[in-house]
């Protein structure tokens, strides 16, 4: 898989957790609490949902560390 595909994969679930973010303009470094209004359960679904789509557990501690999709996929490329 590819980062782009990556990338798809990730927002596809992001988009399921906070429908309101436009995919269209999201920005890949922006912080996901600040910029997008994410909160901590929102974090953890994602993590639950990459986890089901990818097959990646990335752990409480692993993903308190990622403030944007950018550092999510960084850490997914060097687990996939």
């Amino acid at each position: 898989m590819n980062r782009d595909e990556l990338r798809n994969a990730v927002l596809e679930e992001l988009s399921g957790i906070a429908p309101d973010i436009d995919l269209a303009s999201f920005d890949d470094n922006a912080n996901l609490q600040d910029e997008y209004d994410l909160d901590s359960m929102d974090a953890l679904n994602l993590a639950e949902a990459v986890h089901k789509r990818l097959g990646v557990n990335i752990p409480d501690q692993d993903y308190a560390r990622m403030h944007c999709i950018a550092e999510l996929l960084d850490y997914l490329e060097k687990k996939l």
